[in-house]
C-alpha cells in the first residue's frame, strides 16, 4: 500500500492509525534516510497505542519501553548497531517474541534477526512533489 503524506500531521496520523490497529506480538520495520519523518511517524503510533509520555527517538539507548499504553510498546532504533550480534546484549528476542508491540528504525541493519511475520513501513521524500511531501509504503 502506497499513501502520499504532504505534510507532518499527515504522518502522524497514519502512525497513529496503525498504533490503534496493532496487536499484541506485532513488529514493524521503519525505514527512510534521516529526517524524512520516521520519530513523527512513531509518536503519532505510540499515541494510538495510548501512550501520553513524550516519544523521542533512541539513537543512543537502542531501545526505549514504554507501559502506558494498552500494550507494552518497544521502540528501537539500530541505527548505531555495528554488528547484529549487539541486539543479543540487550535480548532483542523477548521484545520481538513478546507480548508488546515492536516498532524497529532502521530494521535493514537488522534484517537477519526480524521475524518473518512483520509489517515494514518505508518513508521517503520526494522533493518533486513539495518540501513537506512523503510518500509512505507499507508492506
Amino acid at each position: 500500500m502506497n499513501i502520499d503524506s504532504y505534510d507532518t500531521q499527515e504522518t502522524y496520523q497514519l502512525g497513529y492509525r496503525m498504533g490503534v490497529a496493532a496487536q499484541r506480538g506485532d513488529l514493524f520495520c521503519l525505514s527512510g534516510d534521516l529526517g524524512v519523518g520516521k520519530t513523527v511517524f512513531t509518536q503519532g503510533f505510540a499515541k494510538g497505542l495510548g501512550i501520553e509520555e513524550a516519544v523521542s527517538s533512541p539513537t543512543f539507548t537502542i531501545i526505549q519501553e514504554y507501559d502506558g499504553g494498552r500494550l507494552p510498546f518497544y521502540h528501537f532504533d539500530v541505527y548505531r548497531i555495528a554488528d547484529p550480534s549487539e541486539m543479543e546484549e540487550i535480548g532483542y528476542e523477548d521484545y520481538f517474541y513478546g507480548d508488546g508491540v515492536c516498532l524497529v528504525e532502521w530494521a535493514e541493519l537488522i534484517e537477519e534477526l526480524l521475524p518473518k511475520k512483520r509489517t515494514t513501513i518505508t518513508i521517503k521524500k520526494n522533493l518533486d512533489q513539495g518540501f513537506d511531501y512523503r510518500e509512505i509504503i507499507v508492506e
